[in-house]
Order: structure tokens, then sequence, then C-alpha cells
């Protein structure tokens, strides 16, 4: 018995010396000190040894066993120490190599002409109103002069939220000239940008949710010609000297006189093509002088104070502004595209 402890002792100290890996190593301790490894298998033969030999047996036994626990142990450190250094060597971090630059956004085109606008009207006196995408008809259509039966009333026009036609997304910012006005006294020059929803079908210059800014003036001795002065301006500080621009007779049930305002096609420079549709302009807003009815409506003396109005599509902006052929191009969020503003 004695040879065969000491045998262990030898195969099992050199296996253990030589366990690359904790996997290994375990292996090894369950071959010599697990329940049924060798050194236990040795154990169970005492019984069989005489009184005399069993004290010096038993004692070679625990020394083998010691020996062999604090070898799997100091191995096993050595393992994982050696494990830690390559770990270590693998996640180095060489701290004098250049950082790598983060990849930057920028603004959407639409983000980019709606500030635009906004540095324009707020350099000309213009302060910013921001009302309800989610609009009462009463707002959007009833105190803007537009009665009961008007064709912009039709459910094939609007998306109403409501049977009774009571709720809606609203189709202009326009209803913030009532809001404005029923808090505010004049003077007041105010624009109101945001979204707006009508069901136009998606084509290459219209879509069912688009950007408008509503501009409202309201003070003493407002005439037409400070309409056709204002927008000039502006068109002008967006486009450049020399912009032209195209007045048309319109109707508005909330202005009165009311006009169209274009501005000559960008893609063709009047002489027609698909943008404008052959026509050589494109339709930038619409604008006239604040009709009395909605004056008077929120307690406005028209013997006093007089008003206009105008509505601009940013995006038919920006399309004139950035060269831009579609306006599908503007919701489509292809990378390639917007990747060039």
């Amino acid at each position: 018995m004695k040879e065969t402890l000491e045998q262990i002792r030898r195969e099992a100290l050199a296996a253990l010396e030589g366990a690359g890996s904790a996997q290994e190593l375990e292996t090894l301790r369950v071959q010599y000190l697990g329940k049924k490894g060798e050194l236990t298998a040795v154990l169970k033969q005492m019984g069989k040894l005489s009184p005399e030999e069993r004290p010096v047996m038993g004692q070679l036994a625990n020394e083998v066993r010691e020996a062999l626990t604090a070898s799997l142990a100091r191995r096993q450190q050595e393992l994982e120490a050696a494990g830690l250094e390559a770990r270590l060597a693998a996640e180095a971090v060489d701290v004098t190599i250049p950082g790598r630059r983060p990849a930057l956004g920028h603004k959407h085109p639409m983000s980019i002409a709606l500030d635009e606008l906004k540095e324009i009207f707020i350099g000309m006196g213009f302060q910013i109103a921001e009302g309800p995408e989610v609009e009462l008809a009463e707002y959007n259509f009833t105190k803007l002069n537009t009665d009961e039966g008007h064709p912009a009333r039709e459910w094939g026009d609007t998306f109403y939220m409501r049977e009774d036609s009571s709720l809606l997304l609203r189709t202009q910012t326009s209803p913030m000239q009532v809001r404005t006005m029923e808090q505010q006294r004049p003077p007041i020059r105010v624009i109101a940008p945001g979204r707006v929803y009508r069901k136009d079908e998606v084509d290459a210059t219209h879509s069912p949710m688009f950007h408008q800014v509503e501009g409202l003036v309201v003070d003493r001795g407002i005439t037409m010609a400070d309409l056709k002065g204002t927008l000039n301006t502006f068109v002008e500080a967006l486009y450049g000297k020399g912009t032209k621009t195209r007045f048309r007779p319109h109707h508005f049930p909330f202005t009165e006189p009311s006009c169209e305002v274009d501005v000559q096609c960008h893609a063709c420079g009047g002489a027609g093509c698909r943008v404008c549709k052959g026509e050589g302009w494109i339709e930038l807003l619409g604008a006239g002088m604040v009709h009395p009815k909605v004056l008077q409506g929120v307690g406005i003396d028209t013997e006093i104070y007089s008003g206009f109005a105008f509505g601009i599509g940013v995006e038919r902006m920006a399309m004139r502004r950035f060269s831009i052929t579609d306006l599908r191009l503007i919701f489509e969020n292809d990378m390639r595209f917007l990747s060039q503003f």
C-alpha cells in the first residue's frame, strides 16, 4: 500500500503541475481526490491492514492528501493569475491612440428652413405663438368665418376625430389668429409655426401632413401695402434680392381682400416643368386682410384696428430654398438625401 500511495503522489503532483486549464485541474481533482478517486479507493482498503500498519499508512495517506490539496490550490491560483494577465493584455487600451470622433447628426432640411423663417420674422418684430394640433372646429373654422357647408369642412378634406365634426386635426395654423387675439389686445405681431393635416394625395408638391406658418398683424392703419411689403421683404431675405413674386386675387373666408403669393419656379426659372406643373410659378402662401367678422368676433373694434394674415407652406419654401424637386424626399428619411444638408 505504501508503494501505491507514493506512486499516486508522484503521478498526481506531476499531472497537477502540467494542468493547463481550470477544467483540466477539476478533472484531476476528481480523479485523485474525489469520492471515487484513486486515493479514496486506497483508503477504503485500510481495514485489511494489521493494527500496527494502520497508523503508519493512515499518516502517509494524510500526507499524500495534503500534498495533493496544496498542489491543487497552488496550481489553481497560478492559472487564475495567468488568465487575468492574458485578459488584461487582450483588453489593454493604448491611451496614445487618437480617439474616434463620434458621428454627429445635423438639422433636417425642414428644421433649417423653419428656423430661418422664424429668424427672419423675429427680426421683423414678430413673436412666436404655438397652439394645439388637435383643434376644435369652432377655432379651425367657425371663428375664422368658415360656416357650415364650406367645402373645407367636408369629411373628404379634413381628418375629424369625432362623428359630430367638433374635433379635428387642424387643417391650418390659422386658429392661432383667434386664440392670440382672445388673449392679447393690439398691437399684435405673431407667427404660429406647426404641423397641419389635410386629405391631400401624395405627389411632388402635396402631402397629407405638412408644416405651415401662420402670420398675423393687427394694429392701427394696417393696409394691403403693409402686407405686400412684409411678404416681399420676407421672400427676399429667404431667397435673395430680386426674387420674383406674384400676387394673385383669391378668396379665403377669414381674409378680405385675399390673395395667393407665388414665387418663380426654382427648377425651370419660369419656363414650366413637372415641379411647377408647367406654370413657371410655385404657390408659396395665401394671405389677405383679416376679415372684419373675425376681428369683431374677438371684440376688436374694426373702426380703429385692421390687420393682415398669411399662411406659409414650409415644405414648398424649403423646396425653393434647397432646389428640391420632389416633396416626398423630405419625408422618406433616405440618408442619401438627408446627408446632403
